[in-house]
Parts: structure tokens; sequence; C-alpha cells
């Protein structure tokens, strides 16, 4: 019994292999995300168009999807949150982080995709990079020459400020 690559933990055969046969079946705008990332785990590239909002799939070929994503090594779905997209809703947002890895180096791709509802069935409308989130320093900035704030007795740069 193969476990479902979208993370639920729920067997392939159980979960998004159904979806992926008819996406009807999709209740929420999270079920259709993780059916879509199994999608490209198991290279069912039809369902990623067919789940496409019509007014996107131009920009969408299934060889395309194919031909970008034939030598990635999908390696886990991490739903970051999901804004409303429940089976009442007609609009819903979910926030994700699909890691996969290329030519033996690892990426994320995290996104912020949008969803919409027409005649009972989710598709995938549109996703944006999610918004920059700026750090602010705690503290004063400590200066290379200054000594070190834990206490070594040596100077920032020359301890832990390598």
């Amino acid at each position: 019994m193969e476990t479902c690559p979208c993370g639920s933990g729920n067997p392939y055969s159980d979960c998004c292999e159904p979806l992926i046969e008819d996406p009807k079946k999709a209740q929420t705008a999270e079920i259709l995300m993780r059916s879509r990332y199994t999608a490209f785990v198991k290279k069912e590239f039809d369902h990623i168009h067919e789940t496409t909002h019509a007014t996107k799939r131009e920009e969408y070929s299934t060889d395309g999807g194919a031909s970008w994503t034939k030598n990635f090594e999908w390696m886990g779905l991490e739903i970051v949150r999901a804004e409303n997209g429940g089976p009442e809703d007609t609009t819903g947002t979910v926030e994700f982080i699909a890691r996969y890895r290329k030519d033996g180096s690892r990426f994320q791709h995290h996104e912020v995709a949008e969803f919409s509802k027409e005649d009972d069935q989710w598709f995938f409308k549109d996703g944006q990079p999610p918004a920059a989130v700026q750090s602010i320093r705690q503290g004063p900035k400590v200066g290379r020459n200054e000594p070190c704030p834990c206490n070594s007795g040596k100077k920032y740069k020359k301890c832990c400020g390598r």
C-alpha cells in the first residue's frame, strides 16, 4: 500500500488517486491543491491541465509541465495556511511550500495559490509568491571592532561575527 505523496498519511488509492481520475470529487481548495501536487509527483499532467481555470489554461500545456519537471525529485508538500475554500465557498486561498530536488540541489517552491469554484468544481486560478516579511533587528547593531556580545573578550569580528 503506497502512501499518498500529498503528505496526508493516507493511502494513495484512497486519497489523491480518485481525485486525479475525477477532479470533481475535490471538496475543498486544499484537497485540490494536494491532488495537483500529487499529479506533479506522479507525472499526471492532464490533471494539472484539467484543474487549471479555463482563463489560465492557455498558459499551461501538458508538454510544458512535463518538460520543466521531468528531472525533479519531489520531496514533500507543506500546507502553510488555507483561507476559505471550503465546501460552501466559491473562492479559496492555499499557501504552500513544495520541496524538490533537481540535479542534486534542493529547492522549494513557496506560493499563495488562488482557487475558484464553478459548477461544483474547484479550479486553480492563479499563484503568487508570498508577501516578503521584513525582519526587524532586536537591539542595537554590534560593530565589527566592538567587544563580542557573547562576553568572550574578543572583538566581534574575531568571534561571533565571522
